[in-house]
């Protein structure tokens, strides 16, 4: 299944985990369904890739959906999903969290805060599929 906007690889997806071995699999998983994939790993870079931190001048991408683990070093997936749900310029881009731990709490914080979804690791290809659908639809 993949998705399908103007042609492949028009979907652009920024995927934040400080693992690199996570990162490679929701790569993977994500190419598969012909995302076009930037992957970095921490909140804070992400940020500046974005143009909401100080540190990178060149023209922000444009990222249509962002998949970002919960618990990273320095700054949580929470807090980035706080800073761009803040932004008037990129609150509109679906914000999807994932975890290794089931803390309803913490789901709970994330879904108010205005994430689109809460995905729970191992991630599987289907819940990538999934994801793939909801965007199309939204766009």
């Amino acid at each position: 299944m993949s998705c399908s906007f103007s042609s492949s690889g028009d979907m652009h997806v920024l995927a934040v985990d400080d693992s690199s071995v996570d990162r490679k699999l929701l790569e993977m998983m994500l190419k598969s369904n012909d995302y076009r994939v930037t992957t970095v790993e921490s909140a804070k870079t992400a940020l500046e890739l974005l143009g909401l931190e100080k540190g990178l001048s060149h023209k922000r991408p444009k990222v249509h959906m962002i998949i970002t683990d919960y618990c990273m070093p320095d700054m949580t997936g929470f807090d980035l999903l706080k800073r761009i749900k803040e932004s008037s310029v990129l609150k509109e881009i679906p914000v999807v969290m994932v975890s290794s731990e089931n803390v309803p709490t913490r789901i709970n914080s994330c879904l108010e805060e205005g994430a689109e979804d809460f995905l729970l690791k191992p991630l599987r290809q289907s819940d990538v599929s999934r994801l793939c659908n909801r965007v199309v639809r939204m766009s």
